[in-house]
């Protein structure tokens, strides 16, 4: 290995993101790829340079091996950082790398391909004397070898593909007859996902947790481990919520755990950061796999030893000792991370895709969020729906998880829909709250499902006030000049501005009206509700309803559309009532909506009159006062939607003008 100056990330997103600031906080010169999908993400920004690799499908960018080591000779880089996910454990990949003359950060590529597939994995950890789970991975692949080794195995098992991982080409099976059908599936599977068939037994433990070690090694033959993390929290084999250290897990066990993990890595002269998945049955453990990478919830151990493993990294790549001997790694205190996609709970969990209109990550002492988005950036259906991993640490485990939780409250993420309150929703069961989930957590306490919490009038009231105020700066932004005293005045009492939204498929139907210093009176059938802002500062509203306090985390009006974040539940609200009176139709001097609450005393104009520029159109009376209401553009009168005598609330569309158009000169 050989020293470099630059290092280019082969990746996208938070692990883009992640890797490059760490890089050159150290001083490297960073280089980012990137797609045309990604042509404006947050990676390409943050890097010194970035190189289009091509369209948005990963085959025709990220996992182009070819396009890759284009773009690391076109820009001069020394290494390559490949993240997780994409090309990270792809052993062409990493001897292409070194073929060219650059330093892959990770292990060999012939470690890669030993740990990659899990049938030679399973048969090297057995050689290791490493505990590896019952099962069948032998040459013999024919369904007569499959079916003779389940006999032996026991009901209920596994059907894995030996190729990749991430749940695809993965089968429960829980009988016999069934075992034929799943390993017809899983051969089709895993061929579509990893170009091979190939495919393996395990017995299925059901109520195991799966718990993993990160392991170092660096080429001078130093092997340490820096704790355990548990990942049982998962859903279709993917996982959701990751913490460090394991609850319940004891000094004993864990240096057990952490010998055969290390015993692992010295079977394969193992160089890097690396990960070794253990299935933890009470005090027994088994070998599951060895990822050859960097973990997506790498952060966890992080917040609990303080090492920045991506350093750690670079350092071993570059031939540096690790520096550490095991006695050198402590851990402090509990992190807990959770995953934040872009899926629908309520639908299956399906990915979602769409513009994110906002973006304001959770900002709190011992919570960190990695995220490669921002507010505008464009989810895509091309990649992994994962947007950001939010991190907390505390002195213990609850402290931690009650920081979780609050920080996802605070999380702003307008949008595509996402699983936020999944999460909140884990976070606060008791099962997982006791430290006592295992790997079939979601499917025990999840059975039907999630589905996030409904919308009600208390939502619906704060965006009904949202829109009000909207409306009223749009009418007075088009209008004359009007003093903020007059705005929600009539005299005749309290002048009611209805509105109609709809979320989801609900619908309310409310009246609202201001009584003065932030408070207004918001109606809906029956129900009514006093509502008092309070105070507002940083896209934060807090206030009361009825006397119960409550904050807004973050408020967004965009076209007829708000985006309310409150308690932890995220709703989108669309207007449908006067949604025919929009600013940018106002500003053109097309409409003409009414500047304030008021009575139309007089009307002076009919449809098809002609008028100038300033001539008289009504008269608007408020606090006893008259106020003239003038054509801003010459033009001719379409409309007049209201008479004489009317009573109007700020925001309603009054006159509809077609303007005169300048001739060209």
């Amino acid at each position: 290995m050989t020293g470099f100056s630059s290092i280019l990330v082969a990746n996208r997103g938070e692990i883009a993101c992640r890797i490059l600031r760490t890089a050159k906080a150290q001083g490297y010169r960073t280089i980012a790829v990137y797609s045309d999908a990604d042509a404006d993400a947050p990676h390409v920004r943050i890097a010194d340079q970035a190189h289009r690799l091509g369209p948005a499908p990963a085959a025709e960018s990220y996992l182009n091996i070819d396009r890759l080591l284009v773009a690391a000779e076109k820009t001069g880089a020394g290494a390559i950082h490949p993240g997780y996910g994409f090309l990270s454990e792809h052993a062409g990949f990493a001897r292409a790398c070194a073929g060219a003359g650059l330093t892959f950060i990770g292990p060999s590529a012939d470690t890669i391909e030993r740990m990659g597939n899990k049938a030679g994995a399973k048969r090297l950890m057995i050689a290791a004397g490493v505990p590896c789970v019952p099962g069948y991975a032998g040459n013999d692949q024919s369904d007569a070898a499959f079916l003779g080794a389940a006999g032996e195995i026991g009901f209920p098992l596994m059907v894995k593909a030996a190729a990749g991982g991430g749940g695809r080409g993965m089968r429960r099976v829980e009988n016999g007859d069934d075992l034929v059908n799943a390993l017809a599936l899983a051969r089709a599977e895993a061929l579509n996902a990893f170009g091979s068939d190939e495919l393996i037994l395990e017995k299925a433990i059901p109520a195991a947790r799966h718990v993993e070690i990160q392991i170092f090694g660096d080429v001078h033959g130093t092997f340490v481990h820096f704790g355990e993390r548990d990942c049982s929290v998962q859903r279709r084999h993917q996982k959701v919520i990751e913490e460090a250290p394991a609850p319940g897990i004891g000094d004993a066990l864990r240096e057990r755990m952490g010998k055969a993990a290390l015993d692992a890595a010295r079977s394969v002269d193992y160089v890097g950061a690396g990960t070794v998945e253990f299935l933890l049955d009470g005090t027994d453990f088994y070998f599951l796999e060895m990822n050859t990478r960097i973990q997506v919830e790498h952060p966890v151990t992080e917040a609990v030893t303080g090492h920045d493993l991506v350093a750690l990294q670079i350092a071993v790549a570059t031939g540096e000792p690790l520096g550490l001997e095991q006695d050198d790694i402590d851990l402090t205190g509990h992190a807990i991370e959770a995953r934040l996609y872009a899926e629908d709970p309520a639908n299956g969990f399906l990915p979602a895709s769409g513009r994110v209109a906002r973006w304001r990550p959770a900002d709190a002492d011992d919570v960190r969020t990695d995220t490669g988005i921002e507010t505008g950036s464009v989810v895509s259906a091309h990649y992994d729906p994962m947007l950001a991993k939010v991190i907390a640490w505390g002195a213990d485990r609850d402290e931690a998880r009650r920081k979780l939780a609050r920080a996802l409250d605070d999380t702003v993420l307008f949008g595509p829909t996402d699983n936020c309150a999944f999460l909140n929703a884990i976070l606060q069961n008791p099962v997982f709250g006791a430290g006592a989930v295992t790997t079939g957590f979601i499917a025990e306490e999840f059975p039907d499902g999630f589905a996030p919490p409904e919308p009600d009038l208390h939502d619906a009231a704060l965006a009904a006030i949202l829109f009000y105020e909207t409306d009223r700066a749009a009418a007075c932004a088009a209008s004359v000049s009007v003093a903020p005293a007059l705005l929600d005045w009539s005299s005749s009492g309290i002048l009611r501005s209805p509105y109609r939204l709809v979320t989801g498929d609900r619908e309310f139907s409310m009246s609202l009206g201001a009584l003065g210093n932030g408070r207004f009176d918001v109606r809906c059938g029956d129900a009514q509700l006093v509502v008092a802002i309070l105070s507002r500062a940083g896209g934060r509203m807090q206030g009361e309803i009825d006397g119960r306090a409550f904050v807004v985390a973050a408020s967004l009006v965009e076209n007829d559309t708000a985006w309310l974040s409150l308690d932890g539940k995220n709703h989108c609200y669309r207007k449908v009532l006067n949604s025919n009176a929009k600013r940018d139709d106002v500003s053109s001097g097309s409409r003409f909506l009414a500047p304030m609450h008021g009575t139309l005393t007089d009307i002076f104009v009919a449809p098809g009159a002609v008028v100038a520029k300033g001539e008289r159109l009504a008269i608007l009376e408020a606090m006893k006062m008259q106020h003239e209401i003038t054509a801003p553009l010459p033009g001719t009168v379409e409309k007049v939607h209201y008479g004489p005598g009317s009573q109007v609330a700020a925001g309603d569309l009054l006159f509809e003008i077609a303007v005169q158009q300048t001739a060209p000169v």
